[in-house]
């Protein structure tokens, strides 16, 4: 009898686990084995021939990809916090009694089901330079006194300026989930803080945050998992410009595979890309587990 149920829960657990394999295991294997050849997009006369870790040796001395490395870095560390923390602070006004709070639910999380293109199209005529509406905007609060802003086409403001498209885009998402994290705190935390007598922050820093752990560690593992990947922002705005200040591992490794078709060489990217995403997330993890 208890074989013939483990029968049945593998083979409803059949479709899922094929799929993961086709569309995840053997992808992550062919990546593996191609990052070890020269293969190339369009097959040449010569053959394809297997080079070891040269791919990973040229990838390593490539200035270009320690720009993009570091170039992703920099857009974790400004996104992250301002996504995460607009998110929270939402998350805690739309947890009160208001009026009409489902309805501002309901509007904060809407950018998050635009689609990323279309965001991007909208923010450009934003960003336009010289007389787009954030130049209008700075010339009206300067009293025309601060010139207008290239803001795409400067590498001191491009970077930003992508984070704030970002930051806008998907801060939705974080929201929600940390509307149910507060939901799962129990109100008595808080009124038994609020009868001790703790002020609105000492309860806010002593039940809703110790509450909010977990909640935490999953908005902050996916949030930079997704900054990590971050492309289609930089690929239709910038193209990785100006002067290689946006451009992302993502965007160096899709240049290398499709558009100089070394389709060997962008695999070698996609691993060292996983390694790293990989190995931040474990070092969030232990970090923001609780202590015994």
């Amino acid at each position: 009898m208890r074989g013939r149920e483990r029968a049945q829960e593998l083979l409803m657990l059949a479709p899922a686990l094929l799929l993961v394999l086709v569309f995840l295991l053997l992808p992550f294997l062919m990546a593996g084995w191609l990052s070890l050849t020269n293969e190339r997009l369009i097959p040449r006369p010569t053959p394809t021939r297997f080079v070891g870790l040269q791919n990973f040796a040229r990838l390593f001395e490539d200035e270009a990809f320690w720009q993009a490395l570091w170039n992703v870095v920099r857009f974790t560390l400004m996104v992250v916090p301002l996504q995460c923390g607009f998110a929270l602070a939402l998350a805690i006004l739309l947890n009160q009694r208001l009026p009409f709070r489902g309805l501002f639910r309901s509007l904060f999380f809407l950018p998050a089901v635009v689609s990323i293109v279309v965001a991007c199209v909208i923010w450009a005529t934003l960003f336009q330079y010289p007389s787009g509406p954030f130049n209008t905007l700075l010339a009206i609060l300067s009293f025309g006194l601060a010139p207008a802003q290239d803001w795409l086409g400067e590498p001191a403001t491009a970077m930003p300026a992508i984070v704030v498209l970002s930051a806008w885009h998907s801060f939705g998402f974080q929201m929600l989930v940390y509307l149910a994290g507060l939901q799962a705190i129990r109100e008595d935390l808080h009124e038994a803080a609020r009868i001790d007598g703790a002020t609105a922050w000492q309860r806010f820093w002593n039940v809703t945050m110790p509450g909010l752990r977990e909640t935490h560690v999953f908005v902050l593992v996916v949030t930079t998992i997704q900054a990590f990947k971050l492309f289609t922002q930089v690929n239709i705005l910038t193209g990785g410009g100006p002067l290689g200040s946006t451009n992302t591992v993502v965007n160096y490794m899709v240049a290398a595979g499709f558009t100089e078709q070394r389709i060997g060489y962008a695999s070698a990217v996609a691993l060292v890309l996983f390694l790293i995403v990989l190995a931040i997330s474990l070092v969030q993890r232990a970090l923001l587990r609780e202590r015994p």
